[in-house]
């Protein structure tokens, strides 16, 4: 991406791309598991919804609210990517937020990168496992303030699986943008996969030492992607 023009959007995956990986594992996933059950018996109206959709995808119509919190910790521990679960760490992640008790980790070089492409011009999107929600939480209560006004959207598995290629196409024609004028930030390979399958353009983000075998574009830093130089 040096020696070329900059695409007219630019997709970008959070952990280990915008965001560290330990942040995700290390922070936030610990803070929502340990108020888990908390939350729930003191948000009752909140979660009634959230409890719900457990009954359904754990098949169990019956299950009352302790098994409900049972399932949601099981899947938690896992590390399931299920709706529910992802709904109820947003709610517990927004109070963290709101409190400043957590605040979002994102790399200098990604913040400075994106509001660098956002001033050229480049459309920005997210698309991450973590729910919107959750997402905007992160970019909003950053290390480096509220980056939100950056994006122009936000997209999670609702679209799909990040390794599929139906995905991308899916992103694509949501944003109205040929596939071809698509940059897809990631730092996972099958994922850059999918995203090429589909007609992106991919770049992978190898940091911290992270090897790689040279079957996708990488580079270790924001700072190497489409530099001051080049323009929208």
């Amino acid at each position: 991406m040096t020696d070329a023009a900059a695409p007219r959007a630019i997709v970008t995956d959070i952990e280990g791309t915008t965001s560290s990986i330990a942040f995700v594992h290390e922070v936030l996933f610990p803070y929502s598991r340990a108020r888990l059950a908390d939350y729930v018996a003191a948000h009752p109206a909140a979660v009634a919804e959230i409890l719900a959709a457990v009954r359904a995808e754990a098949g169990s119509g019956d299950l009352d609210t302790a098994g409900c919190v049972a399932k949601l910790l099981e899947w938690h521990d896992a590390d399931r990517k299920i709706g529910p679960l992802k709904d109820l760490q947003g709610l517990i992640w927004a109070e963290g937020f709101a409190e400043g008790v957590l605040k979002g980790h994102v790399y200098a070089d990604a913040a400075a990168g994106l509001r660098r492409w956002h001033h050229q011009g480049i459309r920005l999107y997210v698309y991450s496992s973590g729910s919107v929600g959750a997402q905007k939480l992160l970019f909003g209560h950053s290390d480096f303030g509220d980056l939100t006004p950056l994006f122009s959207g936000h997209f999670d598995t609702a679209v799909g699986g990040k390794k599929e290629a139906a995905s991308y196409a899916a992103i694509a024609r949501a944003i109205d943008t040929a596939p071809g004028d698509i940059l897809f930030l990631s730092d996972v390979a099958a994922e850059l996969a999918a995203a090429r399958a589909a007609g992106l353009d991919v770049m992978l983000l190898a940091r911290e030492g992270m090897a790689h075998d040279g079957t996708f574009p990488a580079v270790d830093s924001f700072d190497a992607i489409l530099p001051q130089g080049v323009a929208a």
